[in-house]
């Protein structure tokens, strides 16, 4: 009887929690206040009502907890029809009844983890109600159609590629190759979606932090740009693409630690070293900014994923990991990778990357050689980034960033020759 009690207890106060967010926001949806489809009262007597069935399931009435969800969804709809339709509620109000009966069935079952979990997640989607109405009435059609191709990439296209080595020396493996182009995307798609989230204009560095994790090549063509438009600002645009070249470099830290830690333990040192030059010029800027000069307009970064480039990724991929497995059964490798990745770094830091990280850990290429070649790619990426700031740059903003990007690039041939 004691563990009834204790779970009657326990189903009364997560109930009343749900109730009490699902009645805030009612009362803060509605001018007078109102709360026509349950509060705090209602929700923990849903739980206890549901604590309480499934203990009389078990000894007494078998069907009554069937019985018990039944009644109180066909009290939802009932309620649902007889409301006017300016007010009637959406299925959230039916869903969270029926999940905070069974909360309370789940915590006489001894699930509490189980119950908690429902209640908590039904508490947050209750909560963010509003603020979720309001980002997704500013959706437009890009926002759209990258969720639908971020999907596509991961949950429909994945699952069906084949998950064994084609072509000559077994280069080709479908399933690695496209479980990249999810990982590259992902990190893309989450640098889109948080500039969406935050709004352009949340700050020149924020934007550029999550501009540089969705597409540093993006960025620094939006900044450059802009700096024409506006060159009394061309620092503040300055700063911006170095941000965002900046956490490009650790971005292809991470994406490379996912696959080998090793070899991203060895990429620490170069890439700090490459970073250098951008976080000195970022506090030389901080400390002879100038307040209240006006605001910076910060510049849309468009979606940077598409079906299109992650097909392009993927045969880039491809391309380079037979290359690379060519050389190696010719014994090339170790004077052609580093020409190769400085190539290929000069059109996607991803690909070359991830490829020389893939070989290392299949043993084809050496930890050394390794690192030296993801390097070099990062110093091709650098100079292709102040080649775009040079060419639509303001003058400003040409001058700042050529040099920091060159010193960038500098920094890792030195690191290189280090190594």
């Amino acid at each position: 009887m004691t563990t009834l009690l204790v779970s009657i207890i326990v189903s009364a106060c997560l109930g009343a929690l749900v109730g009490l967010i699902r009645q805030w926001s009612d009362q803060t949806a509605t001018p007078e206040g109102n709360v026509d489809f349950g509060g705090v009262r209602t929700y923990a007597l849903w739980a206890m009502l549901g604590c309480s069935s499934a203990f009389l399931n078990e000894s007494l009435a078998p069907l009554l907890l069937t019985v018990t969800f039944l009644l109180v969804g066909a009290h939802q709809v009932v309620a649902m029809a007889k409301t006017p339709s300016e007010t009637r509620p959406g299925g959230t109000t039916f869903a969270s009844a029926l999940l905070t009966v069974l909360v309370g069935a789940l915590v006489y079952w001894k699930q509490t983890q189980a119950a908690v979990l429902i209640a908590a997640t039904t508490v947050v989607l209750l909560g963010v109600k509003q603020p979720l109405h309001a980002w997704t009435k500013r959706f437009t059609a890009d926002d759209v159609r990258a969720t639908l191709q971020f999907v596509a990439i991961t949950g429909v296209i994945l699952p069906l590629v084949p998950n064994r080595n084609f072509g000559p020396y077994g280069a080709f493996n479908p399933y690695t190759t496209w479980l990249l182009v999810v990982l590259i995307s992902g990190l893309g798609f989450l640098g889109y979606i948080a500039v969406r989230l935050l709004g352009t204009r949340a700050g020149l560095l924020i934007t550029s932090f999550f501009g540089g994790l969705a597409s540093s090549t993006a960025t620094t063509l939006a900044f450059s740009r802009r700096s024409k438009d506006d060159p009394v600002f061309s620092e503040h645009y300055s700063l911006a693409v170095v941000v965002s070249c900046s956490v490009m470099l650790a971005r292809v830290a991470v994406t490379v630690g996912v696959l080998n830690l090793e070899l991203a333990f060895t990429l620490v040192a170069p890439f700090a070293l490459m970073a250098l030059p951008g976080v000195i010029y970022g506090a030389w800027l901080w400390f002879r900014r100038q307040p209240g000069k006006g605001e910076v307009t910060t510049p849309q970064i468009g979606n940077p994923l598409s079906l299109k480039l992650a097909i392009k990724f993927a045969l880039l991929y491809a391309a380079i990991g037979f290359l690379v497995k060519a050389l190696t059964s010719l014994n090339l490798l170790h004077s052609s990778l580093l020409p190769l990745s400085f190539i290929s770094g000069l059109t996607d830091m991803d690909a070359i990357s991830l490829s020389v990280t893939g070989n290392h850990t299949s043993g084809a290429v050496p930890l050394h050689l390794a690192t030296q070649a993801i390097v070099i790619a990062a110093v091709a990426n650098s100079l292709l980034k102040a080649g775009f700031a040079i060419s639509l740059g303001s003058p400003v903003l040409r001058k700042q960033v050529s040099v920091v990007l060159g010193l960038t690039a500098a920094a890792g041939a030195v690191a290189c020759w280090w190594l």
